[in-house]
């Protein structure tokens, strides 16, 4: 009976006290020391690292003209080795390998939205963009590497500027289209294509050829994530979608567009290069099937 009526009291058999759950304002107190203290590490964190990177960068002068071009390779081997090595290991865990309406960077970072999709053959959609008055971009090699550079050093037009790869499906995008702004290659409209692969639908069954992520570099900068040297991108990344949409479609009578309304959820976030976004979801879908491809010069000449 003693056994009993101890059960039945709550009190445990043999007398042991019993842990009693903490209260919702001892759980509160908890979780708020947690977070001061969570703070306090991040914030000296941050503190340490800067100090740090001032006291490499004041030493270094002590070595004089050698002091420099230590500092100056110390940016190389971190800017262009060690960040993208450790980006490019990270993301492989947290990234989806998935379609999620962004691209990727070479070093597995999130790129520039998806904002626009095409319909109509490779030929049709080269002749519409030709037509509104978009260049192609020429493909990422040395030569043209050190032209970029070049040109925007000298503050001299280069029209045909390559852009960085971004991913999407497993691999870059397919080709390039920019306009330059008043001959300045810090500043430029660019557009990437990727052509979607066989059989593959958008989120809700919409069929697509291609798809396209549009922004407007307007300066030349250093990356928040990864410390390199790249173009920066304006924020509204929805005015340069609807100026792609306007020129191709003002240029190009026979092409039409159909708007996928909320795409996807409006959304602000940065790009792979740290550059603020922000968009409103719509999805453009512009139709150039009908858009005939400018014939070859042999085919020219015959006709003639």
């Amino acid at each position: 009976m003693g056994e009993v009526g101890a059960e039945a009291s709550g009190d445990p058999i043999g007398g042991a006290p019993v842990d009693e759950a903490p209260t919702p304002v001892e759980r509160r107190r908890r979780i708020s020391f947690n977070a001061l203290l969570d703070g306090f590490f991040f914030v000296y964190a941050g503190i340490a690292a800067v100090w740090l990177a001032w006291l490499v960068f004041t030493e270094s002068f002590a070595f004089g003209w050698f002091g420099i071009l230590f500092f100056v390779a110390f940016w190389l081997v971190l800017a262009y080795l060690v960040l993208p090595r450790l980006h490019r290991i990270l993301t492989t865990i947290y990234v989806p390998d998935y379609f999620i309406g962004r691209a990727r960077t070479s070093d597995g970072l999130l790129g520039d939205p998806v904002n626009l999709a095409f319909d109509g053959d490779e030929a049709s959609l080269h002749a519409a963009m030709a037509r509104a008055g978009w260049t192609r971009a020429d493909d990422v090699t040395g030569a043209s590497s050190w032209r970029i550079i070049s040109s925007t050093i000298t503050r001299r037009s280069y029209d045909e500027a390559p852009v960085s790869p971004l991913f999407l499906f497993g691999r870059q995008q397919d080709f390039a289209y920019q306009q330059e702004v008043a001959g300045n290659p810090a500043k430029r409209h660019h557009v990437r294509f990727w052509h979607t692969p066989d059989g593959w639908l958008l989120p809700g069954g919409r069929r697509v050829d291609w798809l396209a992520a549009g922004t407007f570099d307007r300066a030349v900068g250093f990356s928040l994530f990864t410390l390199q040297i790249t173009h920066k991108i304006d924020a509204d990344i929805d005015i340069e979608r609807d100026h792609i949409v306007d020129t191709v479609i003002a240029a190009n009578p026979e092409a039409r567009v159909d708007l996928l309304a909320d795409f996807s959820t409006g959304y602000h976030s940065r790009n792979g290069g740290g550059d603020t976004i922000s968009t409103d979801g719509d999805l453009p879908v512009v139709d150039v099937g009908a858009v005939q491809a400018a014939p070859a010069a042999g085919e020219t000449e015959v006709a003639r």
